[in-house]
């Protein structure tokens, strides 16, 4: 009808989970390690604040680096990011934290900072996947065998390989279903489908990239800086 305004589209929120202690860098804040001629945050920050598909950011970090978030949102232009906040305890803690910083969004997506290695398709794939199931998650198939083993170092069983997959992130949620899974929670998970899946909700994986790791030891940080120069070497040919 001429006159009347379109509805504006659901709005994306993204949430970067960087508030982890870095046991195994030294306690360092990995955040802001030097990666590749800037900290580690900043690569994440830049491909969510590139990608169209997201509208808003919310960057969870360890209490005593907040300020230096907004300093690094600030300088780098990062025009969606709504709040720098500090987390909790524990990864689920921080990611609630987040969630409560993002009303008004229909979805969200869930990433660690520690995961410098992402791009905008894999950001894209999970929302369009999590526009069909509800949820999806970025996962790769294992390449090695993999061993249940008891508590005595004995091999019980060996799952067939076929089935199992690595999870990643991002992961993508419609809102109100992240929302809910995250209420009345006690126990431990590491990552957000596992939330999801307690509760009876169907959760799509979809192929992440084996490039896509995660930064945990000063090997990881190493590794992750030959990524990124392998893959802007091929963004310069192109």
């Amino acid at each position: 009808m001429p006159g009347r305004a379109r509805p504006s589209p659901p709005l994306v929120g993204a949430i970067i989970v960087a508030a982890g202690k870095g046991r195994r860098m030294g306690g360092a804040d990995k955040a802001f390690l030097p990666l590749a001629g800037k900290p580690m945050l900043a690569h994440v920050g830049d491909v969510f604040q590139s990608c169209l598909a997201v509208h808003r950011m919310v960057i969870v970090l360890a209490r005593e680096s907040v300020g230096r978030g907004w300093e690094l949102a600030r300088g780098r232009s990062w025009s969606k990011v709504i709040e720098v906040c500090p987390g909790g305890e524990r990864r689920q803690d921080s990611v609630l934290e987040g969630l409560k910083r993002l009303t008004g969004c229909r979805w969200v997506v869930i990433h660690d900072g520690a995961r410098p290695c992402l791009n905008a398709n894999l950001i894209e794939k999970g929302l369009a996947e999590a526009q069909r199931y509800g949820a999806a998650i970025a996962a790769v198939p294992v390449k090695d065998t993999i061993k249940l083993v008891g508590p005595e170092g004995l091999i019980l069983e060996t799952p067939k390989r076929e089935a199992l997959w690595a999870a990643q992130t991002p992961q993508a949620f419609r809102f109100d279903i992240i929302w809910d899974a995250y209420q009345g929670i006690d126990a431990e998970v590491t990552d957000d489908a596992m939330l999801l899946e307690r509760k009876g909700y169907r959760v799509k994986v979809y192929p992440g990239s084996y490039d896509n790791i995660k930064v945990t030891t000063p090997e990881d940080l190493a590794l992750a800086e030959a990524i990124l120069a392998r893959q802007k070497a091929g963004q310069d040919t192109i």
